[in-house]
């Protein structure tokens, strides 16, 4: 182990490990895409996809494998018993730093189905990772302002659409849909301009989620809503690399889904769009009064322990 070196050494070999890993298996993955591309039998595409995933899987696995080499962090992590392979989740979370999604790939790699989420349309050009996401079969949405569908009034309904026939990849599969309710990461800068009625939240943005129970409710039977602290006061992705995350704690919880929130038009019904929004607002305060909790528990605890 190498816990012994220098947290910048120790960073920069971590991120050389991510890197290599990330550029080695991202061939196979190409190769298996192409394959599936050019041989249009459904039974191999769908064999292919299940390489794919295994290959994704994998690279989780080496991350986790470079994360117990470099780092030494006491995790605290509840929920994780309740978890199941074989099923289909929508999963969301707050977002604290750019290294949650690496953090919640290594503790639920192969407990639930690889966790897809959506993404912007244009980041489908960032090198290597956007070809990635695009082989894994990750959903890019194009999302439209408010201002620019009151001057196209015809695109209106167009991102349901697109999402309905995102979700259609995932009928057969047993899938985990991903969404950071925040769409954006905590800082004491974003809270201040929100004026966020929460202590360390930002408020919740209930459309991506909506427009999800919109497209494939059915199958999504429940939610695992995630709520992550970092105790120190260290949080970007270099921090993480160089083990600077001392603590990480998470606790999962699972949460029926309401029949009535699944199948509707997130877009166009105004009566479903205020309970659906009334609800998320209801799990946003309890994750806020988590945290307020768990910031006081750690707070005395590094008061006692100097």
């Amino acid at each position: 182990m190498l816990y012994f070196l220098p947290s910048t050494v120790r960073g920069c070999v971590a991120g050389l490990l991510l890197v290599l890993n990330t550029l080695t298996l991202c061939w196979p993955l190409f190769i298996i895409t192409f394959l599936k591309l050019i041989i249009p039998i459904q039974g191999w595409r769908a064999w292919c996809a299940k390489v794919s995933i295994r290959i994704a899987e994998l690279w989780m696995t080496i991350n986790s494998g470079w994360i117990h080499l470099t780092q030494k962090p006491k995790w605290h992590i509840e929920g994780l018993e309740q978890l199941q392979k074989e099923g289909w989740y929508l999963v969301t979370s707050n977002h604290q730093s750019w290294a949650d999604i690496t953090i919640l790939q290594h503790i639920l790699n192969r407990r639930i189905p690889m966790l897809k989420f959506f993404l912007k349309q244009e980041l489908i050009w960032v090198p290597f990772i956007g070809l990635c996401w695009w082989a894994l079969d990750f959903p890019f949405m194009k999302r439209y302002s408010r201002d620019y569908l009151e001057k196209y009034p015809e695109k209106k309904g167009q991102d349901l659409e697109t999402t309905r026939k995102a979700c259609e990849k995932f009928r057969n599969t047993p899938v985990a849909i991903f969404n950071f309710l925040e769409g954006t990461r905590f800082t004491p800068h974003k809270h201040r301009d929100q004026q966020s009625p929460y202590q360390f939240l930002l408020k919740p943005k209930a459309g991506g989620i909506g427009f999800v129970l919109g497209a494939m409710g059915d199958q999504l039977k429940s939610m695992l809503n995630i709520t992550i602290y970092y105790p120190a006061q260290y949080r970007s992705y270099w921090d993480f690399l160089c083990g600077k995350f001392r603590n990480v704690v998470i606790k999962i919880e699972q949460t029926e889904i309401p029949n009535e929130f699944k199948n509707k038009d997130y877009l166009n019904d105004p009566v479903f769009r205020e309970q659906f929004q009334f609800w998320v607002s209801d799990l946003w305060q309890k994750k806020d009064k988590l945290l307020a909790d768990m910031h006081q528990q750690y707070t005395q605890r590094s008061h006692n322990n100097p």
